[in-house]
């Protein structure tokens, strides 16, 4: 799957950044492991802390406070602000809880949202992944790499 996606981006002159949380630079690593990657990968922040969603993806500390940093509008703000940090086509942010602690009311673990920005439009996806830690990081990073490749073979269609 990455191998496609390598050879749309390249063949596109699609570039992407990423901001991730609870994946811990997994997609990023998973996107970078083709050589000739550095044509369309941009950079990657993996912030973990709110603070540091705040300070280096500008996500308000009272957004952070009334959704949770496990939430679509923080999914989104951060796509869309690493995507413009970055001077990106696209942003990816995924945040989410991956265990084994972590677990709120309403956000048990495995809950994961994915979002992808794009010049005009931002989108953001939850999924519940089950499985271990590294599983659900593993699950959460791959479906961040299909919902990228759907993302841009849907736009190619418009």
């Amino acid at each position: 799957m990455t191998g496609k996606l390598h050879t749309i981006l390249i063949r596109k002159h699609i570039t992407v950044a990423a901001a991730e949380s609870c994946t811990a630079g997994l997609f990023s690593y998973l996107l970078t492991s083709t050589p000739g990657s550095s044509r369309y990968f941009t950079m990657s922040v993996v912030s973990y802390s709110n603070e540091s969603k705040s300070k280096l993806l500008h996500v308000a500390p009272s957004l952070l406070k009334e959704k949770g940093a496990v939430s679509e509008e923080v999914a989104l703000r951060m796509a869309r602000t690493i995507r413009k940090i970055a001077r990106a086509d696209y942003g990816i942010a995924i945040t989410g809880i991956a265990g084994p602690q972590g677990a709120t009311f309403g956000k048990p673990v495995g809950t994961v949202y994915i979002a992808i920005a794009r010049r005009s439009a931002a989108d953001c996806q939850l999924f519940h992944f089950r499985g271990s830690r590294s599983a659900i990081r593993t699950r959460a990073a791959k479906k961040a790499l299909q919902l990228l490749l759907k993302s841009i073979l849907k736009k190619s269609h418009l």
